[in-house]
């Protein structure tokens, strides 16, 4: 019998070409949160001190965040679901399902603006804000955290295509920078 090893998808990952670095990126436990009809949430994730975001926002309290992922539907990331959000949601365990990975740098706007129909514009898409969108052909999650750092997220079986597409963006604006 196969004696099989659970591996990580891009780990250990940590290049930089010309002004962005990318790196893989572990957000500890993802939890997808889908409130049941009628149901509030925010009494539920109140001990994490978070409450559920507006479209497009993150909310980070005690180490803990929760992101808009799509209508009626969040990420808890980097904690343990509070036992009482099972009672007024939908929990899906999502770590697994999603690779992360960390792109920042001065040119990390250029370097995903070639990938993503996003307006990038700190004025468009500030620190703290997330959207749901595509990267080329691949569902994506992307997250601002910082003026020059994007967390994006897909799912796990396109991480390959994920890293190639970002480190061959990152190449063709760094060629750019040269000229």
């Amino acid at each position: 019998m196969a004696d099989l090893k659970p591996t990580v998808p891009l780990a250990g990952l940590n290049e930089a070409i010309g002004r962005a670095r990318l790196a893989a990126l572990d957000p500890g436990r993802v939890t997808s949160v889908a409130p049941w009809p009628g149901r509030n949430v925010d009494a539920a994730l109140a001990p994490l001190g978070l409450h559920f975001p507006p479209p497009g926002t993150v909310i980070a309290a005690q180490g803990a965040r929760i992101a808009w992922a799509g209508r009626q539907l969040a990420f808890l990331i980097g904690a343990e679901p509070p036992a009482a959000l099972a009672g007024v949601a939908a929990l899906t365990d999502q770590s697994d399902g999603w690779v992360w990975v960390h792109l920042s740098g001065a040119d990390a706007s250029a370097v995903l603006a070639r990938l993503t129909p996003l307006d990038l514009r700190p004025s468009a898409f500030a620190v703290g804000t997330v959207a749901r969108t595509v990267i080329n052909h691949m569902q994506a999650l992307i997250l601002r955290g910082a003026e020059d750092g994007f967390e994006i997220a897909v799912f796990a079986s396109m991480a390959g295509t994920l890293h190639h597409e970002l480190t061959e963006a990152m190449r063709l604006v760094a060629a750019r920078a040269r000229i």
